[in-house]
């Protein structure tokens, strides 16, 4: 589908990052745009920059995993521009609290703006696109769609968007609907995708605490970040698939080799890789050092009674190794440190 003026797009996520960089490329190929997002002010402002490119603009405040938000949105968008012609799902967030011993209010989360937020959007605008008779659908996954790694509720929301994505993309070739669909599947990108926390719910009660191993990751993720693709190069790539009626939006091919290659050890039979090396960050194993050593520290959830360094008060295990010992079973932190999956050799 050719992008051209008089033609609308709605983009969620749009107040920054890889939305904002989506309206901006829009708006200069001559599109309306509709911008939504959860963070107001940082919305309105996206707005404004957008609107001084000469377009129109319509700035609607929605929270993506909301159902009925998602349908104002839709109903907003074609009450003020009569159509809409490019939907891109691209609101997203990721948690850095710890997925198997912490809240679940985080999985929530996760899943109520990364899935949810991409079902709602498809099941309110597809039947404006499919009447109109054209019209096309952009779904934001990611790399960790194709290969898991990121966090447990991020890969998984992810990889559930990556097939939704594939799905609907059959289900209008075989519907003949003249409605194209893209997953754009972004490697690293400078986004503060890593502050998302900053737009919690707090429907969810309080933000949760970063896991352990945060304190090893995040500097390294973040760095990966801040070295990544612009997102104005992300929406380049976008705006080409969505011309060209492309499926797949990568971004960068180290990623999808590392994608192919697990596949290869899955088709081979091979248990999941815990060693991999993925792009941007340091080598695995001097990740899995790192969190090693912070877990087997004084009060880590690896450390033993008995080790050097106890901490001050007495305490033998931390809050973490308790919940982890409960959940295998034990009241000892012995058995569980033998068996869980970080231990090294």
């Amino acid at each position: 589908m050719e992008l051209t003026s008089g033609k609308v797009a709605v983009v969620t996520g749009a107040a920054s990052g890889i939305g904002l960089a989506l309206a901006e490329r829009f708006a200069r190929a001559g599109l309306d745009v509709v911008m939504a997002d959860v963070e107001q002010p940082a919305l309105q402002a996206a707005s404004e920059k957008i609107a001084g490119l000469g377009g129109k603009t319509l700035a609607v405040p929605t929270d993506v995993s909301d159902e009925a938000a998602v349908n104002t949105l839709a109903a907003a968008a074609v009450d003020r521009f009569g159509a809409v012609h490019v939907v891109c799902n691209n609101a997203g967030v990721a948690s850095l609290a710890d997925p198997w011993f912490g809240p679940l209010s985080a999985w929530k989360w996760v899943l109520g703006v990364n899935l949810w937020g991409v079902i709602h959007g498809i099941r309110a605008f597809l039947p404006v696109l499919a009447a109109q008779g054209e019209g096309h659908i952009v779904n934001t996954a990611s790399v960790a769609g194709l290969v898991p790694g990121i966090g447990p509720s991020y890969d998984a929301t992810k990889h559930a968007v990556v097939a939704i994505s594939e799905d609907l993309y059959q289900a209008m070739n075989v519907a003949m609907l003249p409605v194209g669909v893209s997953v754009l599947c972004p490697g690293w990108v400078r986004t503060s995708i890593a502050q998302a926390d900053r737009n919690w719910s707090q429907s969810l009660g309080e933000v949760p605490a970063r896991a352990a191993t945060a304190e090893v990751t995040e500097p390294h993720v973040q760095r990966a970040i801040d070295e990544g693709m612009a997102p104005a190069a992300v929406a380049d790539l976008v705006a080409d698939a969505i011309t060209a009626n492309r499926f797949w939006v990568f971004t960068d091919p180290h990623f999808t080799q590392m994608a192919l290659d697990r596949w290869q050890r899955i088709a081979e039979g091979h248990n999941p890789q815990t060693d991999a090396d993925m792009p941007g960050l340091p080598p695995a194993k001097q990740l899995i050092a790192e969190i090693q050593q912070l877990l087997a520290g004084p009060g880590g959830a690896l450390w033993l009674p008995g080790e050097p360094g106890p901490p001050a008060d007495g305490t033998t295990w931390s809050r973490m190794t308790t919940e982890a010992a409960e959940a295998v079973g034990t009241t000892t932190a012995s058995p569980w440190r033998a068996t869980h999956p970080w231990q090294g050799q």
